[in-house]
């Protein structure tokens, strides 16, 4: 129950900046999906402090998994990410980090996007450096097909874990 309720608090914190402005200005936000970070982002993540964080996920699926080999498959997008969604828990364990929070988003409570994403998930990792262990393991990286080939796109973005913001 607490996880749930840690996770609802984070997604509504969520929710709440990246749409708080829309309705007071004129300027207009745009988010734009993607499968893998800029070389800007690497940099950035990498230059970060080294310090545990939390991994919001904001995820959208293909109607149909679409694999890198050009293997044919029946799956949609929701099931091949979900293939991974379970091998990826192993993953986590092996570098200190944990799946904290997963659920499937129904509607928009407040603001306005054009589009809504599927699933929100939220992962705490003791480090940067125990998330870059893991995305660069031979083992993830063969798991990260099912994640490629079932992704639409989707926003990661990093919070800083440090208690200041509590409930």
């Amino acid at each position: 129950m607490k996880k749930y309720l840690i996770g609802l608090v984070i997604i509504s914190g969520l929710i709440f900046f990246l749409i708080n402005n829309t309705s007071y200005s004129n300027e207009s936000n745009s988010f734009t999906n993607a499968v893998s970070p800029t070389p800007l982002q690497i940099a950035g993540f990498a230059l970060g402090e080294d310090e545990s964080f939390l991994a919001v996920n904001l995820l959208t699926f293909k109607d149909k998994a679409e694999y890198e080999d050009g293997r044919e498959t029946n799956l949609t997008g929701e099931e091949a990410y979900t293939i991974y969604a379970n091998e990826v828990t192993a993953h986590l364990a092996k570098v200190g980090a944990e799946p904290i929070f997963a659920g499937e988003v129904q509607r928009l409570i407040l603001g306005d996007v054009e589009d809504l994403w599927d699933v929100v998930a939220v992962v705490r990792y003791p480090s940067r450096k125990a998330m870059y262990q893991m995305a660069t393991s031979e083992e993830y990286l063969e798991s990260e097909k099912h994640r490629i080939a079932g992704l639409a796109g989707q926003l990661n973005i990093e919070i800083k874990d440090d208690g200041k913001f509590s409930f």
